[in-house]
């Protein structure tokens, strides 16, 4: 049964949009967060968010909307004065008010969007950022890293279809002075959420094949240089993370980059190694980078020649001095020399003259005591020669025989002990006058 009170959700969500449009007739500042941000058919569809801050849970949520009329005029001021699109994760203070519709619901309705504050929130992430890569010492390692001499071989991360590649590859290969540069292309996503870990994924690629190659190989790397072109200069957010200003400052080849926008730096323009502002740029300096040292080298070949020339033409100056001072000075020692030589040959003359007189004075004065010499010399012979003849004498065996002694030998030597003897051994014993031969025999054992 139907009962007067009850009414349709249609007239209740029409009560509901009168009670806001007359308790909210107003327009109001918010600050919030976008977690989402679309565009259909000319319209801007957001999704509000603000977290707690200090875990960062939502605690509220909200639909907001832009229509298209208003749109088209808040999107392009809000992207020049930023340099960025809206995107998830940024903080934006929005005009708004309250909006209900029957069939639709509530919904937020964007009419302006002050991009002062999104500048201020943006700033203060990227001092954040700055600090803490200052923190960790890695903030300027880049820069104390120096381009090879021979900078040549190049890894590109770029886009595969960007123009601005296409330009850079280009201008290396038609450079004035016939330089040769070899460059590999590491694709990577150059715009949009992707851009963090694309740039990411080609460096771990690029780090991969230097380190399997070793420094100096034919497949290794002497410069990064990471350039976009072609895309919109308002979606840079992608080049502003920590992540990817950690992975570029730890990189420990020099990384260049050029990424086509010219009214701020990104953070990852001020942790690489050198900043320029398109593609070309990167080539030109290149190209610059070897013409500096290839003149660098001609002049120090120049200044070598120069060198090389002045040594000579100084030392064919000292030689034909000397050439020419060589026969007077050959005339002049030759002079010197043979004076030398003559008052050596006097010297040696009377040396030996004097060595003569001398020795003759020596050899006449032993002629004159060599015949005394002689004489007492022979004496003192003569003496001693008696002295051994006495005493030969007083040892001669016959002289003992004479005595009454005598001596047995066998087989002509003397014998000095019986048990030498054996029976039948002949034995021989010499006496003053004669001589005895005996044989010997067994002594009987019964006599004592």
């Amino acid at each position: 049964m139907k009962n007067d009170k009850h009414i349709t959700l249609y007239e209740l969500n029409s009560l509901l949009r009168e009670v806001i449009e007359c308790k909210m007739p107003n327009e109001y500042w918010v600050e919030a967060e976008l977690s989402e941000c679309r565009e259909s058919r000319g319209h801007c569809y957001m999704e509000l968010i603000q977290k707690d801050e200090h875990n960062a849970t939502p605690i509220a949520k909200a639909s907001a909307k832009c229509w298209v009329s208003k749109w088209m005029i808040i999107r392009p001021y809000f992207e020049r004065t930023t340099g960025q699109q809206l995107h998830a994760g940024m903080k934006v203070l929005l005009k708004v008010y309250a909006q209900f519709h029957e069939a639709y619901g509530f919904s937020w309705i964007v009419t302006d969007i002050d991009p002062t504050y999104t500048l201020g929130d943006m700033a203060r992430k990227r001092q954040e950022i700055i600090r803490q890569l200052k923190e960790e010492g890695i903030f300027d390692l880049q820069k104390e890293l120096q381009l090879p001499l021979f900078c040549q071989r190049i890894a590109v991360i770029s886009s595969e279809t960007a123009a601005g590649y296409g330009d850079f590859c280009n201008q290396l290969a038609d450079n004035p002075y016939g330089f040769q540069f070899q460059t590999q292309l590491f694709p990577a996503i150059m715009q949009g959420d992707g851009v963090e870990q694309s740039i990411i994924n080609a460096l771990e690629q690029i780090f991969t094949r230097s380190e399997e190659c070793g420094v100096r190989s034919e497949n290794s790397f002497d410069a990064v240089v990471i350039i976009r072109g072609g895309g919109a200069t308002s979606d840079m957010s992608g080049f502003d993370t920590l992540a990817l200003a950690e992975n570029v400052a730890n990189f420990p080849i020099p990384i260049i980059t050029g990424i086509g926008h010219d009214r701020d730096e990104s953070i990852l323009d001020m942790v690489s190694h050198t900043r320029v502002k398109t593609p070309t740029a990167a080539a030109a300096l290149l190209i610059d980078h070897l013409k500096a040292v290839v003149d660098a080298l001609d002049d120090a070949q120049d200044r070598l020649i120069h060198y090389c020339n002045s040594r000579l033409y100084t030392l064919n100056a000292q030689l034909t001095t000397l050439s020419e001072a060589l026969p007077r000075l050959f005339s002049i020692v030759k002079t010197r020399h043979e004076a030398r030589i003559e008052t050596l040959h006097s010297r040696l003359v009377a040396a030996v003259r004097q060595g003569i007189i001398t020795n003759q004075s020596k050899i006449n004065t032993i002629e004159e005591r060599l015949p005394i010499l002689t004489d007492r010399r022979l004496m003192t012979e003569k003496h001693r020669l008696q002295l051994i003849e006495e005493k030969a004498k007083s040892l001669d065996p016959t002289l003992l025989l004479k005595r009454g002694y005598s001596m047995t030998m066998k087989d002509g030597k003397i014998i000095r002990d019986a048990a030498t003897l054996h029976p039948g051994d002949e034995i021989e014993t010499r006496l003053a006058n004669g001589t005895v031969r005996s044989t010997v025999i067994p002594s009987d054992p019964l006599i004592p």
